[in-house]
């Protein structure tokens, strides 16, 4: 629960400071994209993904997969951001604000139970 509450303050401190706004994307890119892919390789699926059928269960790959691929390009985002701050704003926050959901989506299917220390 840090590690997921750490991300969303990010969030909100770099909408409003433009000097943060790269070091959120990279965190929440990197967050995401590591924890679809611990899914992917560690945790099989449960509940209505592996009873649901054939689609329901191929259905739950390919989310994770676009998951993996939409973290990695919202680090590279915030790597581009941060070579001209001022300029690309406006794409870096759009880019932060639509990765709430693939954020939650990630928490939701339990991504983020590595990162808990045992």
């Amino acid at each position: 629960m840090e590690l997921e509450s750490s991300a969303v303050g990010a969030i909100a401190e770099a909408s409003l400071d433009r000097e943060k706004l790269p070091a959120a994307l990279l965190l929440c890119g990197v967050l995401e994209a590591a924890g679809a892919l611990w899914l992917l390789v560690y945790r099989g699926p449960g509940g209505v993904f592996l009873h649901g059928g054939k689609v329901a269960f191929c259905s739950y790959y390919a989310i994770l997969v676009v998951l993996v691929l939409f973290g990695c390009a919202e680090a590279w985002a915030g790597l581009w951001v941060d070579q001209q701050p001022c300029g690309r704003r406006a794409v870096g926050r759009t880019v932060l604000w639509c990765s709430i959901l693939p954020l939650v989506l990630v928490a939701g299917l339990g991504g983020f139970a590595s990162a808990i220390p045992k």
